[in-house]
């Protein structure tokens, strides 16, 4: 019976029953215990029926116009019904879940081409070795996690789509990308063991990545830069993996549509479990896949009932949920629920009694049924309707109990695989059911499962008999770890194994590196930031998008840039490439732009080179991500420039940047209007003050917080090179990310000096100004003034008030990276730490200032922990100033004197440095506070500012 007459015709089939059907002693009415509780999204409502009497006579109505007019009749007085519910504002949403049953019918399903029996003698080989990892790094004086059940429960998942599905890297049509479940990676580890890529002694070492040496263990999770050969993309922070998997295709097709690469016949992958579905991430993203109709990728759902501590739906049915959510967005949603034993039971399911059943069965109960006896199942499950108990009477109790569900099953895997491969037009998902911890006794279907890392020796005897292993109790008993199995080089499963991955283009996961080198372009592209701005005031967001421009127009990178932002191209000035380069859309511009007679008109294009991200920080960085790892999963360099508030960078998307980290992508990200006090009429959530400290945190982030336009040119042009470059030992590049803060401020930007100190311009900090001469004093008392980004003017002014108005001689320089000065310098201390019989090294910003004169004052338009990073290495006496405590909206110049990082209080902190140094009289101090009223944010209120806006 199809699944839509069973679904179409099940209210009516339970009327009949109920008039036919004999009720033996003790059993339940049909009428109580048939009816399925009501679903709708494919949650059980939990709604109570306040009449039930008046909710009966409803259904026998409908049972009986049904039954005399037909289902095509049924079906049109239903829809009135639900559109005139609508009209009255009655919240009756839509239904988008079908039957709780596969969605491939059995003579529907394709020929299975692989050896059944060598497949699951290779699965069996796989669970035992997945086992033995986790549990032997969990030994006694070890214990050091991992994971057993998932794997378990998704091995027939993963091997049928690496015997059959997954593209290698040698494969003529590409290789397909792989996300593959963090917590299952015991089970990639143990293929690898089989294939000949791992051996016993790194299995042995399994989250021991240094006791051994460094490279000598297994990461605990696919981590591509501690393993960079192995793993390509991190998928352990639970959520990215749905959102950089479905930015993945879309960048595949961006590859494609730009005539970069032909991608047309690759295919991403990625596997879920049912639990983290509920992580915003993982379907934050999935209108995007079905809006651009990305029938490259599929998503495969271990819907295995269990998150971490219990079921994921114990009152509901997440499967069925999970459908509705998927139609809605318009994905093709392929179920697998049922294995193969259950076809026959459900050809005999004539009246819809046992698909009335599966539907009306909550998770919780069905994660019951699979710990309990098949006596239970018969009982509890089947014994409710005569009908049903009927159904399963000529099986055994243990036939019964060994039930199985889809996900366990390689033909309705292949099936599913199969449809999604060639599945056109739309991004398909697969919803497997599977049990946590399928086939070892011992956690299957157990709420604990997820927290359980060790077998007993007894465990592994009952895992071992149920899998057939040749392992002998002794060699369990007598030894402290449980023996690897492996069949033998020579064996058929090991021949089937490798043949298969050797047809279908080499191992996977392997990480591959075969990009051409690029040829970067010299000075004369960074020429123009150099000269200045002459007497335009730019801000340092506009220099930054001037020197993009020139780099896109670049014969042989310029096609390679990939400019990213969220929905903000006109606030940070690049509207003016939307003419020439275009709005990538692989939809092309299907209507006449609003602005079209304009200069600057929004241009969208198959060929666009800009991704727009709309409002989706956390999709802009998915798609850096894929940009800039493009180099191994594809082969070709491409640069992303990913331009963002500053506060919405780090603040609100750190975790995937860490995750990009660990892809070992590279690329720009520009904090576009950084710095607390520069975007003060944005109020509090959009003041950044403490990005730069976020990104310390990240050792693949190299943070500049440039003040000058010709700093920006030499910071890119050497992102370029460390990045892009050919590297130490003719490698290709660091696998670094740049990430750059700038500014809505505009400002006279100054001509390069001649002298300029480039070293110290990428080091962190080096020399701009000798102190303004003071008239009358030649003895003058001095100080030294570091700021960076907007905080820079502020020196300058306060250098000049110190010489003009107190007699003080002030040295200025530019903190280019506050971040890369500390980091020097804790490598400084740890090279010294390391090699106590050698000469001690000095940190660079030491070795700048040893022979600066006077206390120092630093500032930037951050909380001063940023400019405290350093303070442990300045030879001399330190005092920061800082943006601490929330933001607000007002202008800049009472923004800064509220937060006291102004001018005039950088020349009041200096009075009181040397005031502390007995070099300036006290009442010196109090006669500048005074003048300046730097606690007192009114004395600035006539101030005006320009560019205040975003």
């Amino acid at each position: 019976m199809t699944t839509e007459s069973k679904q179409s015709s099940e209210l009516a089939a339970e009327k009949s029953a109920e008039k036919s059907a004999t009720k033996e002693p003790g059993a339940p009415s049909t009428r109580a215990v048939g009816r399925p509780t009501v679903i709708h999204e494919g949650l059980a409502t939990q709604l109570p029926d306040i009449d039930p009497e008046e909710t009966q006579d409803w259904i026998d109505s409908f049972d009986a116009m049904l039954d005399d007019r037909g289902r095509e009749r049924a079906r049109y007085l239903m829809l009135r019904l639900l559109e005139r519910a609508r009209e009255t504002n009655v919240g009756v949403p839509a239904l988008r879940s079908t039957d709780y049953i596969n969605t491939i019918t059995p003579e529907r399903e394709p020929w299975f081409p692989g050896d059944e029996h060598i497949e699951r003698r290779i699965r069996a080989f796989l669970r035992w070795n997945a086992a033995v990892i986790v549990s032997t790094a969990n030994r006694k004086g070890l214990e050091v996690g991992g994971h057993i059940a998932t794997y378990q429960s998704s091995a027939s998942l993963y091997e049928v789509g690496f015997n059959h599905f997954f593209k290698g890297h040698d494969h003529p049509d590409g290789n397909d990308q792989v996300f593959i479940q963090g917590h299952a990676s015991p089970g990639v580890y143990a293929r690898a063991f089989l294939e000949g890529r791992l051996n016993e002694t790194q299995l042995s070492r399994f989250r021991q990545e240094v006791q051994h040496g460094v490279g000598q263990g297994l990461s605990s999770y696919p981590h591509p830069r501690l393993m960079p050969d192995f793993w390509e993309f991190p998928t352990v922070s639970m959520g990215l993996t749905a959102l950089n998997s479905i930015y993945q295709a879309r960048f595949n097709r961006y590859l494609q549509n730009r005539g970069i690469k032909d991608t047309s016949k690759q295919h991403v992958w990625a596997f879920l479990g049912d639990g983290e579905m509920g992580e915003p991430e993982s379907l934050g993203a999935i209108g995007v896949a079905a809006r651009e109709e990305l029938d490259n990728l599929t998503f495969v759902i271990n819907c295995n009932l269990q998150q971490l501590d219990g079921p994921v739906r114990g009152n509901g049915k997440i499967i069925q949920e999970l459908e509705s959510t998927f139609r809605g967005a318009g994905w093709n949603v392929i179920k697998v629920v049922w294995g193969r034993e259950w076809d026959d039971l459900l050809a005999r399911d004539v009246d819809g009694v046992l698909v009335n059943k599966m539907n009306s069965t909550p998770d919780g109960q069905f994660q019951t049924y699979s710990v309990e006896s098949g006596a239970y199942v018969r009982e509890n499950f089947f014994g409710s309707d005569p009908r049903l108990r009927k159904m399963v009477e000529h099986m055994t109790d243990e036939q019964i109990v060994k039930l199985p569900r889809g996900g366990h099953d390689y033909r309705k895997v292949y099936a599913a695989f199969d449809a999604a491969s060639k599945h056109v037009g739309q991004p398909t998902v697969i919803l497997a059911h599977t049990i946590k911890g399928w086939t070892i006794d011992a956690l299957e279907g157990k709420n604990a499962t997820h927290q359980m890392k060790k077998l007993t020796n007894d465990d592994l005897k009952v895992f071992r008999d149920r899998l057939y292993l040749p392992i002998t109790d002794k060699e369990i008993d007598e030894s402290e770890v449980a023996p690897f199995f492996h069949p033998g080089e020579d064996s058929d499963e090991i021949q089937y194994m490798r043949e298969r991955r050797r047809q279908l283009g080499g191992s996977l996961p392997k990480r591959s590196v075969k990009s051409k080198l690029l040829k970067l372009p010299g000075d004369k592209t960074y020429a123009e930031l150099k000269q200045g701005s002459g007497k335009q005031a730019i801000a340092t967001t506009m220099a930054l998008v001037r020197l993009l421009r020139d780099l896109m127009k670049d014969k042989e990178i310029g096609k390679r840039i990939v400019p990213i932002a969220p929905d903000e191209y006109r606030t940070f000035g690049m509207d003016g490439m939307f003419p020439t380069a275009k709005v990538y859309n692989p939809m092309g511009q299907r209507y006449e732009s609003v602005d079209r007679n304009m200069l600057l008109a929004y241009k969208e294009s198959v060929q666009g080179q800009l991704l727009h991200e709309g409002i989706s920080e956390a999709g802009a960085v998915a798609s850096a991500t894929a940009a800039g790892s493009a180099y191994s999963t594809h082969g070709e360099h491409m640069i992303p420039f990913y331009l963002f508030y500053s506060m919405f960078g780090f603040q609100r998307t750190g975790d995937s940047i860490w995750a990009m980290a660990d892809q070992l992508a590279r690329g720009f990200l520009i904090g576009a209007t950084a710095g607390r006090t520069t975007l003060t009429g944005e109020g509090l959530q959009h003041a950044d003050g403490h990005s730069p400290l976020l990104a310390a945190t990240n050792p693949a982030v190299v943070h500049y917080d440039p003040a000058m336009a010709y700093e920006i040119s030499y910071i890119v042009q050497d992102g370029l090179r460390r990045m892009y470059g050919e590297g130490k030992d003719g490698e290709q590049g660091e696998s670094v990310i740049y990430y750059l803060t700038v500014y809505n401020e505009p400002v006279v930007q100054p001509k390069e000096p001649d002298d300029l100190d480039v070293e110290g311009l990428l080091k962190g900090i080096y020399h701009v100004g000798s102190a303004p001469s003071v008239k009358g004093n030649g003895d003058a008392p001095h100080v030294q003034l570091l700021a960076s980004g907007v905080g820079f003017p502020w020196i300058t002014h306060a250098a000049k008030m110190l010489a003009e108005d107190w007699g003080v001689a002030a040295d200025t320089w530019s903190v280019t990276s506050w971040n890369e000065l500390e980091r020097d310098a804790v490598a400084c201390e740890e090279w010294n730490l390391m090699h106590p019989s050698e000469p001690a090294r000095v940190p660079y910003v030491t070795q700048k200032l040893k022979d600066a004169e006077g206390p120092f004052i630093a500032v930037s338009d951050y909380m001063r922990a940023v400019q405290n990073q350093i303070s442990k290495w300045v030879p001399g006496d330190y005092h920061a100033l800082g943006a601490d405590g929330f933001g607000f909206a007002d202008t800049r110049p009472a923004a800064r004197r509220f937060f006291h990082i102004d001018a005039q209080t950088v020349v009041v902190q200096a009075l009181q440095a040397l005031a502390d140094r007995g070099e300036v009289k006290p009442e010196v101090v109090q006669e500048a506070f005074d003048k300046y009223r730097i606690d007192d944010p009114t004395a600035v209120r006539g101030v005006k500012q320009e560019g205040g806006d975003a």
